[in-house]
């Protein structure tokens, strides 16, 4: 007998090939057989009418908290996921020692945007070492998860205080080396890493791994190669695609001979040169023998910003110590006009660069406000309210966020959603260089909403006429399965696990954005379902039925070697 019949579905593979209409029969946990079913069932979903898939894998989230107390990794199961990748961008809970937990709360909460107060309330650190955390987690999730091994976390245990600021010695190094190898031997999935400017510790200061020589990445890039089922992830500083870091992460590739994806590749019809220049990394590694992918992202980044959390205000010149500051602090700095003039000054520089597009303060469309003093502002362009109260904009700004103690969520301009761009994102997803991925999933809770990026660029292509869904499944499922050697997942196949999607073609897409408060300790975050998912399952389990969770956790811990398949660059 099996689990469970799905009858009359449009059956889209994963692989690109055309629909088909058939029944799929599910037995323990896999698919048992593709076609007219005959057998009998403990249970029939009838899938008449609409699609099935797999399920959308993730390869670029920052789930390794949120799961301790959501093992269902809301909302990302409701828009179609059933397996995720965690760990990236080098910040990990694990491996820690006690003397590194206050540190890497703060920088994670900093950096990644997660409430210092449910970090403190919602981690426990009863683990150690890598695999202990991945011991804790285990038999807990509802959707596969596997995480990649933090080049933070390991330099903080190797090195102490001596991580920030500095260049590791011999001795130093051999000790990460050890301490990645452990971790990977225990079923890390790989080794991630940053060099991003925009990634800055609790204190204000350059988060460990910015601190790490060419030499010290590529040694560790070599250890990951010495386990199975593992891949390397890193994002190379803003601005960076000249020839050392294109050699950088050539070298980590060949070293590790793995393949090695990039953060983040955002596509913009006004600046298409610099995309395609970007993608010239791939081309740069590959005659070296490596083999680097351009992750990106296949929507408009729609970015909520504020000036408590102050992500990406922080790499702005002389902005990334204020913006470590507490509240108080904070607000004390910006009632000084002298320090508020600072401020400006450095994101109006030259050596702002690419990052001065965020400080167009004047264009700048208040999303929420908090306090009476700034009702009826929501809507509205600072620009327009600063000529109003006869202020320049950036004033204007300040003393908006104040009234808010910080809170005010602003929008910067939305570039991105003509269709122009959106075609350039198609040619860009076609491009063998690149990979779907970049939600951010479980990281800056109160400025991004890219964790609905898979229904996003399904009703993308539906509504824009960018792709044939196959065509689409495809890179959002079947193509990152490959790149990561996730074994028997990613597709709709005879013997594979069963982690599928059930939608509705003509409908499927996000639904809206709201501020929902269920994080440990209060704690609130931007959060949104989807329209025309019918049915989520992992390992054949059905978690989501219609927006809603049925509280069956079918996932599973994915463990290199074990759940992946060695993917070399040969």
């Amino acid at each position: 007998m099996l689990d469970l019949i799905i009858r009359g579905a449009d059956v889209i593979d994963g692989t690109g090939a055309s629909r088909r209409q058939s029944d799929i029969g599910i037995r323990d946990g896999r698919i048992a057989t593709i076609g007219a079913v005959d057998e009998s069932a403990t249970r029939v979903i009838d899938a008449d009418g609409l699609v099935v898939a797999p399920g959308v894998v993730d390869i670029h989230t920052h789930y390794d908290a949120q799961v301790l107390w959501d093992p269902a990794v809301t909302p990302s199961p409701f828009h179609g996921v059933t397996t995720v990748i965690g760990g990236n961008c080098g910040f990990t809970i694990a491996p820690i020692e006690p003397s590194e937990v206050d540190y890497l709360t703060r920088m994670l909460s900093r950096v990644e945007g997660m409430p210092l107060e449910s970090l403190l309330a919602g981690v426990s650190y009863d683990w150690r070492s890598f695999g202990e955390y991945l011991d804790h987690i285990d038999n807990t999730l509802a959707i596969n998860a596997g995480f990649l091994v933090g080049h933070c976390a390991i330099r903080r245990v190797a090195m102490g205080q001596d991580a920030v600021g500095n260049a590791a010695s011999p001795e130093q190094i051999d000790a990460m080396r050890r301490i990645l190898g452990e971790s990977l031997s225990a079923g890390g999935l790989g080794f991630s890493s940053s060099h991003a400017a925009t990634h800055n510790d609790g204190n204000g200061d350059p988060v460990p791994s910015r601190s790490a020589t060419f030499e010290e990445m590529i040694a560790l890039a070599e250890v990951t190669g010495e386990y199975p089922g593992t891949t390397l992830e890193f994002i190379p500083a803003v601005g960076s695609f000249d020839e050392n870091h294109m050699a950088l992460m050539a070298n980590m590739s060949r070293a590790a001979n793995r393949p090695l994806n990039w953060n983040v590749l955002i596509p913009s019809a006004q600046r298409a040169d610099a995309a395609w220049n970007m993608l010239r990394a791939s081309d740069y590694a590959a005659e070296r023998g490596g083999k680097v992918l351009a992750l990106t992202l296949p929507d408009v980044m729609r970015t909520h910003l504020t000036l408590k959390a102050g992500f990406l205000f922080d790499a702005l010149p002389g902005w990334s110590k204020p913006m470590a500051l507490g509240v108080d602090e904070k607000i004390a700095l910006l009632r000084q006009p002298a320090e508020r003039k600072r401020l400006y000054d450095g994101a109006m520089s030259p050596e702002a660069g690419v990052m001065r597009g965020i400080a167009r303060w004047e264009h700048m469309t208040i999303i929420e406000t908090f306090s009476p003093a700034n009702i009826g502002l929501a809507g509205r362009m600072v620009g327009d309210i600063a000529a109003e109260r006869d202020q320049e904009p950036f004033d204007a700004f300040c003393e908006i966020s104040i009234a808010d103690d910080l809170q005010t969520v602003f929008m910067p301009p939305l570039p991105g959603d003509d269709q122009e761009t959106w075609e350039l994102r198609r040619d860009i997803w076609r491009d063998p260089r690149s990979v779907i991925g970049a939600s951010d999933a479980g990281a800056h809770l109160d400025m991004l909403s890219t964790f609905n990026f898979s229904t996003s660029m399904l009703q993308a292509c539906r509504e824009r006429n960018l792709l044939p869904l196959e065509e689409a499944i495809h890179y959002l499922t079947d193509q990152p399965a490959r790149i990561y050697g996730l074994r028997d997942r990613g597709r709709v196949q005879q013997g594979w696990w069963a982690d599928l999607m059930i939608f509705d073609e003509d409908q499927v897409g996000p639904g809206p954005i709201s501020w929902r408060k269920d994080l440990p300790a209060g704690a609130g975050r931007l959060y949104g379902e989807a329209v025309g998912v019918e049915h989520v399952l992992a390992n054949g389990v059905e978690i989501v039925r219609r927006n809603e969770l049925t509280g069956e956790n079918g996932g599973t811990l994915l463990r290199s070697g074990r759940d992946t398949d060695t993917v070399t660059i040969d």
